[in-house]
């Protein structure tokens, strides 16, 4: 392995190159911690004046461009990504703040807007980033835009973020001390190794070795680099183009995919190299044991380690449907519970053994989790051995059911149920009012033979659960009751925060037109002459709890 390490400044680094960050590459994920890390670098490199040296950065040369009278080098960043996209949306804030009015400023201004975007007739920029469908990162540096209404990812929210953050530092500087300064903080006074490389292979396995040594990079991301440094290291070239293109193209999906839910990715990487192992685990792997599970199994022919990518991206793909499943939130914040659902999503049993499986695991988990009130210690290896089972050893679906049925073992519906379940079930437990009344809405709806509100549901599913639960008797009152079940129903967010404080006789109308049926319920009988109070609580708690003892019985 041939390296050429160059200790460049941020000026010498930005000089002649165009970068870019390839599709397949995890797309901006700085935040708040990490960027005031690079404010308090500049700041302590301007305070003491000498060089502060950052990191490294990884590229692979491309190709060459012209632009104009001047030549290119076009780089595509493989490692060092997030701090090179953080100091362009820097810079660009810089150069919004300069004036024109001064010549100084106005000269470097022109200088930066020269840096940034290069004058052909596309407006090419410095930096070409990934996964930007929304524009968010380009239509900043082009125009100082922040499009705040774009944002659909979490990395679009980043450079949102970012954008604010930095012009906020900027408007701290400019407080206290000079732009001109600043420029030349950055440009002059911090410094990168930079490795750049002609060969892919070799900037792959760079990048592993670099990042085998603390710097903070997620396990996903290293997963993804060795995977493709084994396509380097194993596969002969007539195979190995097209091999890295299918990787490519499943890396690009797999980022594309997560979108909005970065951790989603984490934890697809844990349940994956989990479902790797060769013998039956106890427990959830960590980030780094399921990836050296993952690079196990995608030993060294093409077929192999492609096949480790497919099935990771698999996992990653379920785990978002499983995300996404609104109506079983609560049943999906236990880790070990995820893993069995995702395991059942997984063996594409058919649509309606699926549905079975999975609702006999929705009754077992919230009788445990939510009627019982166990915590995240309660069964794990039952949980995560069963998972396993259900994909390592193709168990059948009797099989499946019979050992569901075996982990509610002490927690049937009557041993989990007691005369004072109901007591205190908001303070902490939103997620789970919403989930309750939620089943009680669609148990209603189907007794009635009418649909639920679907629109009015939605802008109930799209807030934090505690924003919709209502507070018959408000909290206002000081009632013992306040916060027993039956005196909880939902609410959209707004029409629940316009009602506040308000005795129920006042809020029996606005109940009545809400479109959800077990509210509106409630509104009728206040209006029908029923005083609220502690034995109407329990009466509404008592016909709930018929629903329950029914719906999700062993």
């Amino acid at each position: 392995m041939q390296l050429n390490p160059m200790h460049l400044s941020i000026a010498k680094l930005m000089q002649a190159r165009l970068f870019r960050i390839p599709d397949y590459q995890r797309a901006y994920s700085w935040q708040h911690r990490q960027r005031e890390d690079l404010f308090a670098d500049i700041r302590e490199a301007q305070r003491s004046g000498r060089e502060h040296f950052m990191a490294t950065v990884v590229g692979l040369a491309r190709e060459r461009r012209t632009i104009g009278a001047d030549e290119f080098g076009v780089v595509d960043l493989v490692d060092g990504q997030q701090r090179v996209t953080t100091l362009v949306i820097l810079l660009k804030a810089i150069e919004k703040a300069l004036g024109d009015g001064d010549k100084a400023e106005a000269k470097i201004k022109g200088e930066l807007a020269d840096l940034l975007v290069k004058g052909d007739e596309h407006n090419l920029v410095l930096l070409q980033t990934n996964h930007d469908s929304s524009d968010v990162f380009t239509t900043y540096v082009r125009t100082g835009v922040i499009k705040r209404k774009a944002v659909v990812t979490a990395a679009d929210d980043n450079l949102v973020e970012a954008a604010d953050e930095c012009e906020a530092f900027v408007d701290q500087w400019k407080a206290t001390g000079s732009l001109t300064d600043l420029v030349f903080t950055i440009r002059h006074r911090l410094s990168v190794i930079y490795h750049e490389l002609a060969d892919q292979s070799t900037v792959y396995r760079v990048f592993e070795v670099l990042n085998s040594r603390g710097l903070d990079v997620r396990w996903l991301d290293k997963t993804k680099s060795q995977l493709v440094a084994s396509i380097y290291e194993h596969v002969d070239e007539g195979s190995r183009t097209e091999g890295l293109h299918e990787m490519q193209s499943i890396w690009k999906d797999v980022y594309r995919d997560l979108g909005l839910e970065e951790r989603v990715g984490d934890e697809a990487l844990r349940f994956a190299g989990t479902w790797s192992r060769e013998t039956r685990p106890n427990r959830i792997l960590s980030d780094e044991d399921a990836s050296i599970e993952l690079l196990r199994i995608a030993g060294t022919t093409l077929k192999s380690i492609v096949e480790a990518a497919s099935w990771l991206k698999a996992v990653v793909r379920k785990s978002l449907e499983l995300k996404a499943d609104q109506r079983r939130a609560a049943v999906t914040r236990i880790a070990h519970a995820r893993f069995l659902a995702i395991a059942i999503l997984l063996r594409g049993f058919d649509e309606k053994t699926e549905r079975d499986l999975l609702s006999a695991w929705e009754r077992v988990t919230f009788r445990i989790f939510t009627l019982a009130g166990k915590d995240t210690r309660t069964k794990v290896g039952e949980y995560v051995r069963l998972g396993y089972d259900v994909l390592a050893s193709k168990l059948p679906p009797k099989a499946v059911a019979a050992a569901l049925a075996e982990l509610g073992d002490g927690y049937s519906i009557d041993e989990v149920i007691f005369e004072d379940s109901w007591d205190n079930w908001y303070d902490g437990w939103a997620e789970e009012v919403r989930y309750v009344l939620f089943r009680y809405e669609e148990h209603l709806a189907r007794e009635a033979g009418m649909q639920i509100n679907e629109s009015q549901w939605a802008k109930v599913w799209a807030a934090d659960p505690a924003r919709s639960v209502e507070h018959i008797m408000p909290r206002s009152s000081g009632k013992r009751y306040v916060h027993h079940l039956g005196n909880l129903t939902m609410l959209p967010p707004k029409v629940n925060s316009s009602l506040k404080d308000k005795p129920p006789q006042d809020k029996a109308a606005r109940y009545v037109e809400c479109g959800l049926q077990a509210t509106m319920a409630v509104g009728r009988s206040i209006q029908e002459g029923q005083r609220w109070n502690r034995q109407a609580v329990l009466d509404r708690a008592a016909a709930i709890e018929e629903f329950v003892r029914e719906e999700w019985a062993d």
